[in-house]
């Protein structure tokens, strides 16, 4: 009685069995189809007797797992995508051959569709969908530095915060080598990889080959985690989170760069001051430099400090159109005080010569800053507000003639 019990349970045991194997094989058939949700079907039906199936039947399950959950790769849910990588992964463990590239197609999938909701702004479904890529290629570390971008993006700063942590504690320095030349028939600059760059050199095609070592990383990450310090009330954590990048780092200009930044908004600017001069010293001839100590100082009261900044941002680099408004800005500034003492004068012969005096000032600081804004306008049309401004100070100097063709401009009946 009891052998006749074993026959009978082994026959069992092989019916279950030939219907596993059968459910896995059609599942296969079902995602070589494309009909991936019947595949999921006839994937959960097979998974409760997983365990007493072959490692060659368990290879094959996972792997047409991975291949349903992933599907065409196109519009998965994070979730999905996620359980087609775990699927994978187990697949691959077994000896599957074709894990690898489901992996890959996976991470492909992954990021692309973060890359699609960056574009559209939804910050927060492409930090997970990058983080989720980082941790299935934990060697790919710009999986997560881009992950932490985008989560900075979302305004959601704690996520940010570990992200970028994790980022230093990891050594992070996402510095890389372009290979740049310049197409010979636009004359454009192109970056391409080393061998197609080469290539195209010696075909005649481009010129001016070159491989340029993008900047450092690092500073802007020690940045970012003392200004989400200093966001969070924690100023103490955000000096001290940049005292140890700059030891990590000495000489790292961006660090500096970073550092000054930090205490500009905390608010401290005489340390800012400080910080950008000595920058300033290591790079004399860099003219944003110049042009943000000039911002630093007029907001520190020191107006012609600041014009002499910008002058010199302009005499490096002619084209910063920002330097000339802010020049002429920090001379207009000097209108205010002037307004004032005219308004509190009397109608006695001293306070109307005094008066006029002080009109005459008023009038010089106009023709100061006049140069500066009709250099803007002639080269930046669009730029309404300073074709304001300068049609403004036409008409306080009586050349109304200008002023009005500016205003005929401003009307758009030129």
């Amino acid at each position: 009685m009891k052998t006749k019990f074993l026959t009978i349970a082994l026959s069992l045991f092989t019916v279950v069995a030939i219907a596993q194997k059968k459910e896995i094989r059609n599942a296969g058939k079902a995602v070589d189809k494309g009909s991936y949700a019947e595949a999921k079907t006839l994937l959960d039906q097979a998974e409760a007797n997983l365990a007493n199936a072959k490692d060659k039947q368990k290879a094959d399950f996972y792997l047409y797992k991975g291949q349903a959950y992933l599907g065409s790769g196109e519009n998965v849910s994070t979730e999905d995508l996620m359980t087609a990588a775990e699927a994978y992964k187990k697949a691959q463990e077994l000896g599957a051959n074709d894990a690898a590239e489901g992996l890959s197609a996976v991470t492909n999938s992954l990021i692309q569709s973060a890359i699609d909701d960056q574009n559209e702004e939804r910050y927060s479904e492409a930090a997970d969908k990058l983080y989720a890529g980082y941790n299935l290629n934990p060697q790919d570390t710009l999986y997560l530095y881009f992950a932490a971008s985008n989560a900075i993006n979302a305004r959601d700063y704690d996520r940010a915060l570990e992200y970028y942590e994790d980022l230093r504690d990891l050594g992070y320095v996402g510095s890389e080598t372009e290979f740049v030349a310049t197409n010979k028939a636009t004359g454009e600059e192109e970056v391409m990889n080393e061998a197609q760059r080469d290539l195209m050199v010696k075909a005649g095609e481009y010129i001016n080959p070159e491989d340029r070592v993008s900047p450092s990383k690092s500073g802007e990450i020690a940045k970012n985690i003392a200004l989400i310090y200093i966001s969070q009330g924690d100023e103490d954590k955000a000096i001290a989170a940049m005292e140890d990048a700059k030891r990590a780092n000495p000489d790292d200009a961006d660090l500096l760069q970073s550092e000054a930044d930090m205490y500009y908004q905390m608010g401290e600017k005489d340390k800012y001051q400080e910080i950008m001069e000595g920058i300033v010293q290591r790079d004399p001839n860099n003219p944003t430099l110049y042009y943000n100590l000039g911002v630093s100082t007029f907001e520190m009261g020191d107006t012609d400090k600041a014009v002499e900044y910008y002058k010199k941002a302009l005499e490096l680099d002619p084209s910063l159109t920002d330097a000339r408004l802010n020049i002429a800005a920090a001379i207009l500034a000097k209108e205010a005080l002037i307004v004032e003492e005219m308004n509190g004068l009397g109608m006695s012969k001293a306070d109307t010569e005094k008066y006029d005096e002080l009109a005459e000032q008023r009038k010089e600081l106009y023709k100061e800053a006049l140069p500066y804004l009709e250099d803007v306008v002639e080269n930046n049309p669009e730029n309404v507000d300073a074709m304001r401004t300068t049609m403004n100070i036409y008409y306080q100097l009586g050349e109304n003639d200008k002023g009005d063709a500016i205003q005929a401009k401003l009307d758009g009946t030129e």
